[in-house]
């Protein structure tokens, strides 16, 4: 579709970049995950791991749940919030676990970028389908299904009210989706990431079977680093605190949270850059 192209019937058009903010640039003073002017972030990035996509089946995609994903996204668009997305690949195929039985793990990291591509192609067709207009773009070339990956263009994508999915992770093997997620949200001016995952949100020790597990509210990325918590793997989290984008962990299995989160709504755990 050519750049001229009306804004997504789901939403306004996009409103005009902050003075100053250039393709990509800054678009908060401070990084603190709130626009200057309206209190909430312009421009976010979603993380959505792949076994959140696969709802209770245990494997593969859910239909339900992405339609529902779906519908949470076309209610950021609609409230004004530009909106990127990176995608897991767990609910199909993890290459780290197989290389710890054998496999080459650079071969079973290229399986694992093939998996976030499928991801990423049904979470396209399930935002379609809600009327919303979408970009797929991969780190690795696939042009039939796929653009590549480029900054200017993703951002003049989110300028122009299109959901970006970002496929493929960074492209590299031995960085995770989560690093991916970081490196897109700092290459679009991404005021805030949005993690969105099976638990409520950030917990000193795993709550599943640990009824003891205490949530956090708050919590630095330096905090989380020195506590060895389970928010990002480490990569990720020294290049969020590095780049200050603040994070919110939340659980994507309760309806509305992604909108909330959006909007700079308490919800889940905060992730802050101090």
């Amino acid at each position: 579709m050519p750049d001229g192209s009306p804004p997504p019937a789901g939403g306004p058009p996009p409103g005009p970049a902050p003075e100053g903010a250039g393709p990509g640039g800054p678009r908060v003073s401070g990084r603190d995950g709130t626009a200057a002017s309206s209190g909430r972030p312009r421009r976010v990035l979603l993380k959505i791991s792949g076994e959140a996509l696969q709802g209770g089946r245990g494997f593969g995609l859910d239909p339900e749940t992405l339609d529902s994903i779906a519908s949470q996204v076309a209610d950021v668009r609609a409230s004004g919030v530009e909106t990127g997305i990176v995608v897991g690949g767990g609910n199909i195929f993890r290459g780290h676990e197989l290389a710890s039985r054998g496999l080459n793990r650079v071969t079973g990291d290229h399986m694992g970028m093939l998996a976030t591509a499928i991801n990423a192609l049904a979470m396209q067709d399930a935002l379609e389908r809600r009327g919303l207009d979408t970009r797929v773009m991969g780190a690795v070339v696939m042009t039939q299904f796929a653009e590549p990956f480029i900054r200017r263009r993703a951002v003049r994508h989110l300028e122009k009210g299109r959901v970006v999915i970002f496929a493929a992770g960074t492209g590299n093997p031995f960085f995770t989706t989560d690093t991916a997620a970081v490196l897109r949200a700092s290459e679009i001016g991404a005021d805030v990431i949005l993690k969105a995952t099976n638990v409520d949100g950030v917990y000193d020790r795993n709550p599943k079977g640990c009824p003891e597990a205490r949530l956090y509210g708050t919590v630095s990325y330096r905090e989380a680093i020195r506590a060895g918590l389970r928010v990002m793997d480490m990569t990720a989290l020294a290049l969020a605190m590095e780049n200050r984008i603040p994070s919110v962990v939340f659980n994507i299995r309760r309806p509305g949270n992604i909108l909330k989160a959006a909007e700079g709504r308490e919800v889940g755990t905060r992730v802050t850059c101090g």
